[in-house]
């Protein structure tokens, strides 16, 4: 299995490579070569094995033979057993035709959590085996952050800084990221927005001198091993309603279109995905570009849902790669029209391609918070946070859209964070206020430790080149 830039300058690497590298160097994205194929007989075959089994059995194409299939096996085992649901990724049913896949019960009550559990095991695994140490830079909106700490911390051959928007996420996100101590996390509150703290952080990777001196690398959802990782639960999912025998459909609320992107590359091995939903917040860049064709930035707007107050959809480089023909230096050229004019569009035909199987829609605040309500009514009190709430509208949406969703196909919602997470919008909505499991119910109590620095591309530099031991052993 190799792998290819999405601006086809960079060159191409096996998984360990990829795996260390996160941005290719020439800005782009890593993908597969050619994606693995499994036939309906072996998508079958899925049926009743645990979690991690299937994991095992859907990743292990993409490592090549870099990691021993018992190695691997153990890597993953060890990695969903800190998980608090036996299936780790269960599904409910909320009406007779829709389920919501619950992604939320590891350690940081996130779905960022199904991947970066084993992002760090597999980091930990090749740099021991290298004799090698990295600096993970991130920039998170919420989830991502607190996912990558709780993965990293107290890891030898780690240091960890992640940036987050001052201000801009949930006290229980922020304090999930900031009350982690360990001396190998550090955490930045920017000045600025999500798309601010992106863009920082690609412009450390884009700054060759300063990668290699730190051995920058990336956990966020431009490290491809986080995609692998979560193509798993599309497999799940589908094959407990009865794939490949019967068509599947995804809701997916998204802001940076990784996750949904994992759906798109189960599709590409063979798994029948009738229908990709993509739903919006208020932040509607990707609703308006399934619309039209056009991607066009518009200001951030903070919503009820701010892991997906984002406006530049780092992942849908990836689609796009595709759209355009594999051609490398056509998105190089879209990329740079979207940074210099804040638009870019694709053309009819390549509009018509993704439309074969993405639709869109936008849910919005006043929206979210009825469908918080009205599910809680109809279902006896099921609670859905903000995010959850908006792909439950998006589904709903689509589902009474004639000829978006196959009739006979199931829909499933995946439900992206715990309720306990968004507290304020749930009560809001509900009148209940929604506790935080034992583990994490002295939250509010910790002590916190955080920096806080301007939009300033040499402030962050310096900052991160302080904290990091491989700095100073590249000294």
């Amino acid at each position: 299995m190799r792998y290819v830039s999405t601006r086809g300058a960079a060159p191409v690497l096996g998984f360990e490579d990829v795996l260390l590298a996160g941005l290719a160097r020439d800005g782009g994205l890593y993908v597969p070569e050619s994606w693995p194929q499994f036939s309906p007989d072996e998508i079958r075959a899925l049926r009743g094995l645990p979690y991690a089994e299937i994991a095992v059995r859907v990743m292990l194409p993409f490592l090549g033979g870099a990691i021993a299939e018992d190695e691997f096996r153990a890597i993953v085992r060890d990695t969903y057993a800190t998980f608090d649901h036996a299936a780790v990724t269960p599904l409910v049913q909320l009406d007779s035709r829709t389920w919501v896949l619950e992604l939320f019960h590891g350690p940081t009550l996130a779905f960022k959590d199904v991947a970066l559990q084993l992002l760090g095991r597999l980091f930990d695994h090749v740099l021991a085996k290298r004799g090698q140490r990295v600096t993970i830079v991130g920039a998170t909106s919420g989830d991502t952050g607190s996912a990558a700490i709780e993965a990293c911390r107290d890891r030898e051959n780690v240091d960890i800084v992640i940036l987050h928007p001052q201000g801009r996420t949930s006290a229980v996100q922020r304090r999930q990221m900031t009350t982690v101590l360990s001396s190998n996390v550090h955490n930045v509150a920017l000045e600025g927005t999500f798309d601010d703290c992106q863009d920082l952080v690609k412009a450390l990777f884009n700054d060759g001198a300063f990668r290699d001196r730190v051995g920058l690398s990336a956990v966020n959802s431009i490290n491809w091993a986080r995609i692998m990782a979560q193509i798993v639960y599309y497999f799940a999912a589908a094959v407990a309603l009865g794939a490949p025998d019967r068509k599947v459909a995804f809701t997916v609320p998204t802001g940076n279109f990784g996750n949904v992107y994992a759906a798109y590359g189960a599709r590409a091995m063979g798994l029948p995905i009738d229908r990709l939903v993509v739903g919006s917040n208020s932040n509607d860049i990707l609703a308006r570009f399934f619309a039209s064709g056009s991607m066009v930035m518009a200001p951030v707007t903070p919503t009820l849902s701010p892991s997906m107050d984002i406006q530049i959809s780092s992942n849908f480089e990836r689609l796009l790669f595709d759209l355009l023909g594999r051609d490398g230096s056509a998105v190089q050229a879209s990329m740079d029209r979207f940074r210099a004019e804040g638009r870019f569009a694709v053309t009819p035909d390549q509009l018509n391609a993704a439309l074969v199987l993405f639709a869109g829609y936008r849910v919005d605040e006043t929206q979210t918070m009825d469908i918080i309500r009205a599910t809680a009514t109809a279902s006896g009190g099921y609670t859905l946070d903000p995010h959850t709430a908006v792909g439950v509208g998006a589904a709903a949406a689509a589902l009474s859209d004639a000829g978006v969703v196959d009739d006979a196909a199931a829909m499933v919602v995946l439900s992206t964070a715990h309720p306990a997470k968004f507290p304020d919008a749930v009560e809001q909505a509900t009148g209940r206020r929604p506790g935080l499991p034992p583990r994490l119910s002295d939250l509010f109590e910790r002590e916190e430790r955080l920096t806080v620095l301007p939009n300033d591309l040499a402030e962050v530099q310096s900052f991160v080149m302080g904290r990091s031991r491989a700095a100073g052993a590249n000294a």
